[in-house]
């Protein structure tokens, strides 16, 4: 009970002073992602708010059916204050933030095992679990059965469709679940997966598929550079897919725009911290004469719905497909002495228009979701020739 007291003992200090500087340490800013990293933040602590938690506190420390330690109870207040502010903010243990800076928004990563369809069961089975991974340590084992992914149900998936649950950017959870009885069990995408940048495909139409698998530093030159090897003049249309795109760097989706525009709001971020920026399409338009497709489905975020909300919202391009997941923030990495982290919310970003993306997604000019029964190279042609009809 001692430790405990010295923890009261700060807080009735805080309560004493009416306010306290709350300090952040400084790390280096990377220049592959929108994360970013801060020096200090000051905040006043509301008194009232802290008499509550302390008496909360000493209740929950004296009554709980099982002991729990002085920093048990501070780590959950804490992962508990950060994770309820929104779906994306979180507390990150050292270990998990270490990781972390290995890595970019950019990187694309599935969980640390797979899954494979029992025939006989008709069920989606966990394999390839090794025993001391991160999902084993979450109780997870080999040939657990998983119902639902995210709220979506496996039974009828196909092998491609269920791999596209699992991929994400790194660092990203999703919500596994194993039957219906059960509580979901919050997994980390923490295995990068080497994906190619951009996958062309030249359809016998004359439409050019673009499937950007994720924003990445060089994205723009290389939508340039594939248009370009096939011929402009001879090109009815260029479809740039979406579908499953996680996001990545908001600057290579700006640049990207920037190809198809010439003047206007690309962007726009506002946050009470950081301050308000607007990104513009610079002057110049690459592929003028090129009709402009995109295709989005509901796992299409961040910025893959910037990319597609500016060319939609400047009528530059038509958007095929099903509403966007609707992921339209800026996060920073906030360290702590101990060598954890926060990972939070600052910014949300705006659409040309001025609507917000985060929560509410991007809406198809077109809605036309993939049948379950209809393979991907039907549904992309089927997808292309809905563009072609547009004037």
């Amino acid at each position: 009970m001692a430790q405990a007291w010295k923890y009261i003992a700060v807080l009735t200090g805080l309560l004493a002073s009416g306010s306290q500087n709350v300090w952040a340490l400084e790390t280096p800013r990377s220049n592959n992602s929108d994360w970013d990293d801060t020096r200090q933040n000051s905040a006043e602590i509301p008194i009232e708010s802290i008499e509550q938690f302390v008496q909360i506190y000493g209740i929950v420390k004296e009554n709980y059916v099982a002991e729990k330690s002085d920093e048990e109870l501070f780590l959950q207040a804490t992962k508990g204050m950060v994770s309820g502010l929104d779906r994306y903010s979180r507390y990150l243990s050292a270990e998990d933030y270490k990781q972390l800076l290995q890595y970019t928004e950019a990187d694309i990563a599935t969980v640390d095992f797979q899954l494979s369809f029992d025939q006989h069961n008709h069920q989606w089975q966990i394999k390839n679990l090794k025993e001391n991974s991160d999902a084993a340590k979450l109780g997870l084992n080999n040939g657990f059965t998983i119902f639902k992914i995210d709220n979506i149900e496996l039974k009828n998936l196909n092998i491609e469709q269920v791999n596209n649950l699992l991929h994400g950017s790194i660092g990203s959870t999703l919500q596994l679940q194993l039957n219906a009885k059960n509580p979901a069990i919050t997994v980390v995408r923490n295995k990068k997966l080497e994906v190619a940048d951009i996958e062309p495909v030249l359809l016998h139409n004359q439409v050019l598929v673009l499937k950007v698998k994720v924003f990445q530093q060089d994205t723009a030159n290389e939508i340039k550079r594939l248009i370009e090897e096939n011929n402009p003049q001879r090109l009815k249309a260029v479809l740039i897919d979406l579908r499953n795109n996680p996001g990545g760097l908001l600057s290579a989706a700006v640049e990207s725009a920037d190809l198809f525009l010439n003047q206007g709001v690309i962007v726009s971020t506002k946050s009470r911290s950081e301050g308000n920026q607007e990104f513009q399409a610079l002057p110049g338009n690459e592929f003028p004469e090129i009709k402009l497709g995109i295709l989005i489905n509901d796992r299409s975020a961040s910025a893959a719905e910037v990319f597609t909300a500016a060319l939609k919202e400047h009528r530059r391009a038509w958007v095929i497909g099903e509403k966007s997941y609707g992921k339209g923030v800026v996060q920073k990495l906030f360290p702590l002495p101990d060598g954890a982290a926060l990972q939070m919310t600052v910014s949300h970003y705006f659409t040309p228009n001025g609507s917000m993306i985060d929560g509410k997604g991007i809406q198809p000019n077109q809605n036309y979701p993939w049948p379950l029964d209809m393979k991907e190279d039907a549904y992309l042609l089927n997808a292309s020739e809905l563009l072609l009809k547009q004037r």
